[in-house]
């Protein structure tokens, strides 16, 4: 019995290519920054042929889960093309990472990086940090000083 139990709790904290849900430039707003309000929120689009994300994201895990009680939380978006989708599911898997979890589906993406921030050409890794409000506060290109990031975060706390 407790086997089966540990199976369930298991299979219920893996993500799969099915957890991820698509967003793009017309319902990022909706599906990822309003169901955060009244925490502080990250948003990091990623991608699985990307080192430099591969990299940090362990570290984004960690923090999320150290901060997750004081109201702070991790959404991520894979830049992944939707044949990569299972890959970009067990990398998540594999790495822990907290749902919610999205895959970008942009009609075009140039549109929607710009709509995020106009200085973000789009590369990865990219982070967008909100406050309580759902108000974008500040925008991180590249592997992301994770000192610093914490630093902006408990600001905002």
């Amino acid at each position: 019995m407790q086997r089966i139990l540990l199976t369930l709790l298991l299979a219920a904290a893996s993500v799969t290519a099915a957890d991820l849900k698509p967003v793009d430039e017309a319902t990022y707003t909706a599906k990822v920054i309003a169901p955060a309000k009244g925490k502080v929120l990250l948003v990091n689009f990623w991608a699985t042929y990307c080192v430099p994300c591969r990299k940090e994201m362990p570290q984004l895990v960690a923090l999320a889960a150290r901060l997750k009680a004081q109201g702070f939380e991790l959404a991520t978006i894979s830049a992944d093309e939707p044949e990569q989708a299972k890959d970009a599911g067990a990398y998540l898997d594999k790495t822990k990472v907290p749902a919610p979890v999205y895959i970008r589906r942009a009609k075009d993406d140039d549109k929607f990086a710009a709509g995020l921030d106009p200085k973000w050409s789009g590369a990865l890794p990219a982070s967008f940090l909100y406050d309580k409000t759902g108000k974008k506060v500040r925008s991180f290109f590249g592997e992301v000083n994770l000192t610093e990031l914490e630093a902006a975060i408990k600001k905002l706390l």
